[in-house]
């Protein structure tokens, strides 16, 4: 397995959400955003830093397994990786990760319907 950490920058990461979000949707930027706020936290461990990492940089990959301008699938792949690592890391997933992804989102999208 390719490690994809190698393509992570906070840089990178919030390049790819504000030029794709909308593409992207909004349940997968959430997951994306949720990621990221405990991967920002210092009470994260490194082994769940670690795959966090590995997922957004995969995101940010410009090529990838689907190519993510692919019209309806382009970001199918990278959801996957999303919510596999938010699946491995969620005993690590807080409130307040959840809360400040969630606001983000609202700014970005608008309230949810």
């Amino acid at each position: 397995m390719d490690d994809y950490s190698q393509h992570f920058s906070v840089d990178s990461f919030w390049q790819k959400l504000r030029r794709y979000a909308l593409t992207i949707g909004r349940e997968a930027v959430e997951k994306a955003l949720v990621l990221y706020y405990c991967l920002m936290d210092p009470a994260t461990p490194t082994q769940a830093k670690t795959v966090i990492i590995g997922a957004l940089g995969y995101l940010i990959l410009p090529l990838d397994v689907i190519p993510d301008l692919t019209p309806g699938v382009g970001f199918s792949d990278d959801i996957g990786a999303l919510s596999v690592a938010l699946a491995t890391v969620a005993a690590h997933l807080t409130d307040e990760h959840w809360t400040k992804a969630a606001a983000q989102v609202e700014q970005w999208f608008g309230p949810a319907l």
